[in-house]
């Protein structure tokens, strides 16, 4: 009896390492970023403009906030972009936050700020 089950077992073993493998594992994240960010239109270039106004005009009563320095033109597209991209829904809040404290990590509070002052 223990002869056939050592058998079936050398068997199953024999069939699960002749099987190919294949990558089945999703795109990264980044990929998917890429893939969906479309450029604003000038109209809706308009639209985000005013929102980020608005939430940029709420950051002085707020003491706990503490400015991201963008202090060159890379810096400042980049977060625009990020920005953009989170109003139009073209990133989740989560894939936001994770881009933006990849280039600031101590910046977690002020990623969030941004999220709740655009309702999202």
């Amino acid at each position: 009896m223990n002869y056939k089950l050592y058998l079936a077992a050398l068997a199953g073993f024999t069939f699960t390492a002749c099987t190919p493998t294949f990558d089945l594992a999703e795109p990264s994240m980044a990929a998917n970023i890429e893939k969906t960010y479309e450029k604003p239109t000038p109209e809706k270039l308009e639209l985000y403009q005013q929102k980020m106004t608005e939430v940029a005009s709420r950051i002085k009563d707020d003491p706990k906030y503490d400015r991201i320095v963008l202090d060159t033109p890379e810096k400042k597209s980049w977060f625009k972009d990020l920005t953009y991209r989170l109003w139009d829904r073209q990133i989740t809040k989560n894939q936001f936050i994770a881009e933006g404290l990849k280039k600031y990590p101590t910046h977690r509070y002020e990623f969030e700020f941004v999220i709740k002052g655009l309702n999202l």
